[in-house]
């Protein structure tokens, strides 16, 4: 290994927690379904309550036996399911194991219960499913499913008990996160279904000193990632309604997972576009999470209501007016620990016109660890400053990041936003950006506090409808709108070029950019 790989790996774990450490070292010693011992399946576990209030997306068709998951469709032969499926990556076959599908429309009680029963016959031969996170999200699809169509049947019951034990096990400690939520959300199910109190003990402790950890105090979850926000929601309220239609604890649990939820709305909801949208960063990708809209309903029939909040130590912002939407992102690593789903991005923006996108972030069309998945969250590929081949952020590996930038100041009046990061301190170089929100105008200055030897360039990435861009010394021109960009400070060149837009996992589509190459100081005017 050379000297760049040494110090891109120690720049990596010296952010990690000694718990992280520990347990990636504990887990490679560990043997699969251990400590059997400690917990004692019972066959006649308490029948639960439950209703589906949010169906899931319907991924499975059993009429031919195929299931889409990340816009990719896989048929297999009746009754011959392969669980171990890899031709898609592993998401895909996560996404299989996960067993959504099992709350979706048009499933029958005895569709279900034979898809459970092959992937019982397969186990002994399973991969990725047997991992904690899958085990998590199946769990609680499972409870789910075979709570409200009240099948109680002890080959289930007592494969389901097995997986409890092993997750029980097997807290995913190394990472954190969001997937120590999602660890805890299902043992609180788990809990419930066998009134199991080691379950349900575990469950509340992690979630009581996660969510306290985890939840910025404006509400936004210390991931940043819009859609796994809406997730960690969902997942909430989920545990909410369990606990109400169930008469089995009755602590402080429940009044946590209210606060908390209404914290998250709240966040949520400021940083949604009109239109329902949610800014597509940091591994935020469409039509994987409810809407905003979904959970504020599904939060109102179970009596949970927002809080009202303001964005603050999230560094996220959003300003609206009657023409234009800017949400802005002047944020540093909030999960420093755990920034898997971070992108390079630090000053990027995304800006609605008339409830329509108009400047985009590129999104997310990959979780692969390819040369995509790098692109795609690299300082070049969102709407900010890039120098030379520099990244703010040193973001590898797919999920891993090393070094990373600072925010250095930050300064709110009315409708003025200006932060300073050091992501660039290697060349010795500072950028100053200043968002002027006015009536009809955005106004955008960039400041570097000196002149680098290395190329230094503005993007912008449009949407894909935008497809008419004229360019005309230092102005821009949308045929299709009134909306002009005029450029000012000492401008060397503005270059159109094409990129891909993602419009969700694997699916992308042609947009146009623009790359602008200035000197120290630029001023951006976009007049709507």
């Amino acid at each position: 290994m050379d000297i760049g790989k040494i110090n891109l790996f120690l720049n990596t774990i010296r952010f990690l927690k000694t718990k992280q450490l520990y347990y990636r070292l504990v887990n490679r010693f560990k043997r699969k379904y251990s400590s059997y011992n400690n917990l004692e399946f019972e066959s006649n576990n308490t029948s639960i309550s439950w209703s589906e209030l949010l169906k899931n997306y319907n991924s499975y068709n059993f009429r031919n036996n195929s299931f889409i998951f990340l816009n990719k469709e896989k048929k297999f032969p009746k009754n011959n399911i392969d669980w171990n499926f890899s031709g898609f990556g592993k998401l895909w076959t996560y996404n299989l194991n996960y067993f959504d599908y099992l709350n979706q429309n048009l499933i029958s009680k005895e569709d279900g219960k034979l898809l459970i029963n092959q992937y019982i016959d397969f186990y002994p031969n399973q991969k990725d499913g047997t991992e904690p996170y899958p085990i998590s999200l199946r769990s609680m699809n499972w409870v789910k499913f075979l709570s409200k169509n009240k099948i109680n049947n002890n080959q289930i019951n007592h494969f389901l008990f097995r997986d409890s034990v092993f997750l029980y096990n097997n807290i995913e400690y190394h990472l954190l996160g969001n997937h120590l939520l999602e660890n805890a959300f299902a043992l609180l199910f788990l809990s419930y279904y066998f009134q199991n109190d080691k379950f349900y003990n575990k469950s509340k402790n992690i979630l009581i000193k996660e969510l306290n950890e985890q939840l910025l105090v404006d509400g936004g979850h210390f991931e940043l990632s819009p859609m796994y926000h809406q997730i960690i929601i969902l997942r909430i309220l989920n545990c909410i309604q369990l606990i109400k239609l169930n008469n089995w604890k009755n602590d402080n649990l429940l009044s946590l997972l209210k606060s908390s939820s209404s914290k998250m709305l709240s966040w949520l909801e400021n940083i949604t576009f009109n239109n329902g949208d949610i800014p597509m960063v940091n591994d935020s990708v469409f039509q994987i999470a409810p809407s905003t809209n979904d959970l504020l309903n599904y939060a109102k029939s179970l009596s949970v209501y927002r809080n009202d909040i303001k964005l603050f130590d999230s560094g996220y912002r959003m300003y609206k007016n009657r023409k234009y939407e800017l949400f802005m992102d002047l944020s540093d690593v909030k999960a420093s620990y755990q920034p898997g789903h971070l992108h390079s991005d630090n000053f990027n923006f995304i800006l609605y016109h008339n409830n329509q996108p108009f400047i985009v972030d590129t999104g997310t069309s990959t979780y692969e660890k390819n040369k995509r998945r790098q692109l795609e969250r690299s300082t070049i590929s969102h709407n900010t400053i890039t120098i030379g081949d520099f990244d703010q952020n040193e973001v590898w590996g797919g999920f891993r990041v090393a070094k990373r930038a600072k925010i250095l100041s930050f300064i709110e009046i009315e409708n003025e936003f200006s932060a300073s990061h050091d992501g660039y301190k290697n060349i010795g170089v500072i950028h100053n950006r200043k968002f002027i929100t006015n009536k009809d105008s955005i106004h955008i200055y960039d400041d570097l506090n000196k002149q680098d030897i290395y190329e230094q360039i503005a993007h912008f990435h449009f949407h894909p409808s935008k497809k008419s861009i004229v360019i005309k010394d230092s102005r821009v021109y949308f045929k299709d709108s009134n909306i002009e960009i005029l450029f000012k400070g000492e401008i060397i060149s503005i270059k159109k070029e094409f990129y891909k837009c993602a419009n969700g996992f694997n699916k992308t589509e042609n947009a146009i950019k623009l790359k602008v190459t200035f000197k120290s100081n630029l001023k951006t005017i976009i007049n709507l």
